[in-house]
């Protein structure tokens, strides 16, 4: 079951095999049900309920969603854009990353190390529509210094699966 680990600020979760197995079947489907997922592995209704909903309250299950092919909703391009910022302060950081939360385009957004600041990947229909999104939208941020669009060719896997 899930403890707090106790002299620590952040108060790290523990969890043990049930747990972690309860996981992993919720990231494959998450609209299994309790009943199935208590069967599949060997527990009652209960404390599947119990491990799950204390595993919601902690925060380790953020949240519940579908997957959707960008494909089948006309958003067929993605492209990752790598970021430098002119200035490196807490304001200037943070006055980017509220201006990249705001774009409907960015699916993701990484604060990385390295040459640049920020990785941000960018689901589009097509090439004009990245044109737009790159000059009237990020080009107008005021504290860029430098970017590099990468164009994906094909996506060979992607997942969302943590646990394993």
């Amino acid at each position: 079951m899930i403890a707090k680990k106790e002299n620590n600020t952040d108060a790290q979760l523990h969890l043990d095999e049930k747990d972690l197995g309860i996981l992993k079947l919720l990231q494959q489907d998450a609209k299994m049900t309790i009943r199935d997922i208590a069967g599949r592995l060997n527990l009652s209704t209960t404390p599947v309920y119990e491990r799950i909903r204390k595993m919601e309250q902690a925060g380790v299950i953020k949240q519940y969603a579908a997957i959707v092919d960008p494909r089948k909703i006309n958003k067929s391009l993605t492209v990752l854009c790598y970021i430098t910022l002119k200035e490196h302060n807490k304001k200037c950081g943070k006055k980017f990353i509220q201006e990249i939360l705001h774009f409907t385009e960015v699916t993701e957004c990484l604060n990385i190390s390295g040459e640049f600041d920020f990785m941000i990947k960018v689901q589009v229909k097509d090439m004009d529509e990245y044109r737009e999104f790159y000059v009237n939208k990020l080009g107008e941020l005021d504290n860029l210094s430098h970017t590099q669009s990468i164009f994906v060719i094909s996506v060979i896997k992607t997942t969302h699966q943590v646990v394993f």
